[in-house]
């Protein structure tokens, strides 16, 4: 059996393969050891809120110390500095293969095959994205000439879909380039409380500047194969503007999304915290952006501009 997350969850998983009598695989990372470190050094816990999460954040490191002792064997997740940083919080995984700390397999995403009705299927998604300018889903077709900003994933504050829409509308890029949102339940009504903070605070922003509204589309949540095929539209297409691939969440274990991007030719701003430096160098193939707050993510986009090829990551 294989886990992945520091939570009660693994934990039951771990309890149950001790008791079928399998093996036991557990997939460390350096948080939520290197988070209480770094979220709790200040005055957080002096609030009640404050407490509270620092209370859930030490119960997660009381999983991670429980699974890496329960594992059958403990790998990693690639980084730049491999194992390392994961070895200074788990100094019990010094000793394995021999000194050398734990494994960490190479990850990647599944090679692209293009659909039989490739080009006519992407041509249909920029038309149905550019249909009209008065649904949340679409863009206005008058923006189509525009540079636009691409991001894809589930909705989540760790995301931080909510903090691009707001870096780009308080930078000023809303007024030359359009922002696509892909992610999130096709019936808002449906989402869980993680992706509704997200949903409303876009909502929020879109009613607070609504010269904005037409040039930013939430589309919903698009099978791989799709949402695939649209980002190559966009690379070949004649009729709409360079595209960029841009991913603003606090950290990516690994980014499947931004490789993705990568992979069909959009040039790609992606976070530097967590696995995404592994393959993507600022300047070189990319551009790594601090995400730490809206400001900060617009001044490190705004450098996009020198990103004139993406090298496949391959």
């Amino acid at each position: 059996m294989h886990v992945r997350y520091a939570d009660d969850g693994s934990l039951a998983v771990a309890e149950a393969a001790r008791r079928l009598g399998a093996r036991l695989v557990f997939t460390a990372t350096p948080d939520p050891h290197r988070r209480v470190s770094e979220r709790h050094a200040g005055d957080r816990a002096r609030t009640a809120a404050g407490r509270e999460e620092l209370r859930q954040d030490l119960h997660r490191v009381f999983a991670a110390d429980r699974l890496v002792e329960r594992a059958d064997e403990v790998v990693g997740i690639p980084g730049p500095g491999g194992t390392a940083e994961l070895v200074r919080h788990f100094p019990q995984l010094a000793g394995v293969r021999e000194g050398r700390g734990p494994a960490a397999p190479p990850e990647g995403i599944t090679a692209h095959r293009p659909l039989p009705d490739e080009h006519p299927r992407g041509e249909r998604l920029l038309e149905r994205l550019f249909s009209a300018g008065d649904r949340p889903a679409a863009l206005d077709p008058a923006a189509r000439g525009l540079p636009l900003l691409l991001t894809v994933g589930r909705l989540h504050p760790l995301k931080q879909q909510h903090v691009l829409v707001r870096a780009w509308i308080e930078s000023g890029l809303h007024l030359r380039s359009t922002l696509v949102v892909v992610g999130g339940s096709a019936r808002a009504d449906t989402a869980d409380a993680a992706e509704r903070e997200v949903r409303t605070a876009i909502a929020g922003l879109r009613a607070a500047h609504p010269e904005a509204a037409a040039r930013l589309a939430l589309v919903p949540a698009l099978p791989n194969a799709e949402v695939r095929c649209l980002e190559r539209a966009l690379v070949r297409s004649g009729s709409t503007a360079r595209a960029h691939y841009v991913c603003p969440s606090a950290k990516e274990e690994f980014g499947i999304a931004v490789l993705e991007a990568m992979d069909a030719g959009l040039p790609v701003a992606a976070t530097g915290r967590g696995g995404v430096p592994h393959y993507l160098r600022g300047t070189v193939n990319g551009l790594l952006l601090d995400t730490s707050s809206a400001p900060r993510l617009a001044r490190g986009w705004k450098g996009c501009s020198r990103c004139r090829t993406t090298p496949s990551p391959r």
